[in-house]
């Protein structure tokens, strides 16, 4: 079976797309960066480096430094789908990503996008 065409797709080409539509929303980059960081354990330098690197979103999960243990807690639908019941690992990271800048976008409070009590 083919992988997904997003799993080639440089993260540099999409992340962007992230920053505007939480930026149309009245959220920041910041936000998003501190959202990514949550998720993947990327620090600042390291997304940069990523973002430079073009690197695809296959290497990107695959080489994340700490992936965060509570995304597990992230519920919900993106592009019709749940996220929790996506069997494929790093379609599954993409899509939690994709959750949570949707939540950003939507004004959800930064405690609960990163799942803090």
């Amino acid at each position: 079976m083919a992988k997904h065409r997003i799993y080639t797709t440089s993260f540099a080409s999409v992340y962007p797309l992230y920053v505007a539509k939480a930026e149309k929303k009245g959220r920041t980059k910041a936000e998003v960066d501190q959202v990514i960081a949550w998720l993947t354990g990327y620090g600042p330098k390291e997304l940069k480096t990523q973002l430079e690197k073009k690197t695809d979103f296959e290497t990107f999960f695959a080489k994340a430094p700490g992936l965060n243990p509570s995304r597990a807690l992230i519920t919900g639908v993106v592009c019709g789908v749940r996220v929790e019941e996506i069997e494929e690992p790093t379609m599954r990271e993409i899509r939690y990503l994709d959750k949570l800048i949707d939540e950003l976008a939507r004004g959800k409070a930064m405690d609960k996008i990163l799942r803090k009590e």
